[in-house]
């Protein structure tokens, strides 16, 4: 199935969307990744779901990305021996570890990496950042704090410390089980959460093996510090706007996902830009035109792809969530600005062969009327790099490994094939890949096509040759 379009879409599943019809209709509406949140539903669940998501694609003919989800780390307040209680601005409110019951004047939080960290001054957010309190004296098992935004709380309220480094490892021991668990399904992604440092992603990678490609989910502030270096050790990126916004300033939440997307761009490596994209439609069958205009301020910056949650998940449209998505993305791409805006936020490239053929490949394009870029490679490499130059024509990324055609299909402007022909030669080469082109939707006969390649072949890293061809 040909998309028209170079920006994905990521649909989360969830009760809405449990059965095979639905998620049949979602990938008909456009969505190219399915994200399953292991912080929700059973193993069987999941697996259920796998199994489906499998039979759409042999149905659809073309690689479906499966993103596992970790929870990660969940800090959250005890429970209150009366219910709810009320915290009054510059009233006094004491945490500690004390597993007794809470009342209005002290509650149970049972984190000792929390009050580890703590230091007077520090600022706690509770319940999604409603709450505010100012850590006035602390030890390692408590800390007396000072109410500075007040409001109703109940139990089992989350816990932000925004300008803390928290010493705790990004994977819980539930992660480590639903890993390993996603893994037997052979999941595509596996997202990370509360990545804090480079240091999260080691030990995430010593489990995966390169089995499946590891994303990481930037929430936390000291995650935007050391942004490069992570974005470094990771091979995606999705902007988690959701503990962001909470652990940050709402102002500055659009000036760091824009750092984010630009980053991953320069640095080749797919991004996300996730969470309340089309959030009034978990009940409503449409948009708010301020949504509507997030979509596209994202699909603007050049993101790979733009994701939704709930919407997908629990809402009652979830099919007309993933239309919207796709009717929006359609509607700026063909935006002459749009075009012009990737051309203007290029990043350089490198001085090396790859680089050099992927940059003639960009160029090509804009000089003549390539119907398509053929894109042969192993590792996914050659297609990542063909599409972080954002060309105008599609790259048609064909590969004999079935796990790396369906990673790719979260990757911009990448329309990808597994193929496990035997290429003999280069005259076999351009005919292959004029075929396919024609098979696939994205050539006629007579068409211009350009195709990249290693020599010799079937060699990771030797991205060396450029053919123009006639389909």
């Amino acid at each position: 199935m040909k998309r028209s379009r170079h920006a994905k879409i990521v649909a989360t599943l969830g009760p809405a969307s449990a059965d095979i019809v639905t998620i049949r209709a979602l990938f008909d509406a456009g969505a190219d990744v399915f994200r399953l949140n292991f912080s929700h539903g059973t193993h069987a669940q999941h697996a259920e779901r796998v199994k489906m998501i499998r039979e759409v694609e042999h149905d659809a003919g073309r690689p479906i990305s499966i993103l596992l989800d970790l929870q990660g780390p969940k800090l959250r307040i005890g429970a209150f021996a009366d219910g709810p209680i009320e915290l009054k601005t510059g009233e006094a409110f004491r945490l500690d570890l004390d597993p007794t019951p809470g009342n209005a004047s002290r509650a149970p939080m049972p984190h000792p990496e929390i009050f580890a960290a703590l230091k007077p001054g520090t600022d706690l957010l509770l319940d999604d950042g409603k709450i505010c309190l100012i850590v006035e004296a602390c030890g390692h098992d408590f800390a007396q704090t000072r109410v500075v935004n007040g409001g109703r709380l109940s139990e089992r309220k989350g816990v932000n410390v925004p300008s803390v480094l928290l010493p705790i490892s990004a994977l819980t021991a539930k992660d480590r089980t639903d890993l390993t668990f996603g893994l037997t399904l052979g999941v595509d992604w596996v997202a990370l959460s509360f990545v804090q440092r480079p240091e999260d992603l080691e030990e995430v990678h010593a489990i995966v093996k390169g089995r499946t490609g590891v994303l990481s989910k930037l929430e936390k502030p000291a995650a935007i510090e050391c942004l490069d270096a992570i974005i470094a050790l990771t091979d995606a990126v999705m902007v988690a706007r959701g503990d962001m916004g909470v652990e940050l300033p709402a102002e500055q939440v659009p000036r760091i996902q824009k750092r984010i997307v630009r980053a991953c761009r320069d640095a080749g490596k797919p991004v996300i830009v996730a969470t309340q994209m089309l959030e009034s439609m978990i009940a409503a069958p449409v948009p708010t035109r301020a949504e509507a205009s997030d979509v596209a301020t994202a699909v603007y910056d050049g993101a790979d792809a733009v994701m939704l949650s709930a919407e997908s998940a629990s809402g009652a449209y979830p099919r007309e969530a993933v239309a919207m998505m796709d009717r929006i993305i359609a509607e700026v791409e063909s935006d002459p600005y749009y075009r012009s805006g990737m051309d203007a936020s290029r990043k350089e490239p490198l001085a090396s062969v790859a680089d050099a053929v992927c940059l003639s490949l960009r160029v090509t394009a804009s000089l003549l009327p390539l119907s398509t870029i053929v894109t042969y490679t192993r590792s996914g490499a050659t297609s990542l790099r063909a599409a972080r130059e954002r060309p105008v024509a599609p790259v048609l990324s064909i590969t004999p490994d079935l796990a790396i055609a369906r990673r790719l299909a979260l990757t911009w402007g990448v329309h990808s094939v597994h193929s496990d022909a035997v290429i003999q030669d280069v005259p076999d080469m351009i005919d292959s890949a004029c075929g396919l082109a024609r098979r696939e939707g994205y050539a006629v006969s007579g068409d211009y096509v350009a195709i990249a390649a290693g020599m010799p072949f079937g060699v990771v890293g030797t991205t060396n040759f450029l053919h123009i061809a006639k389909a």
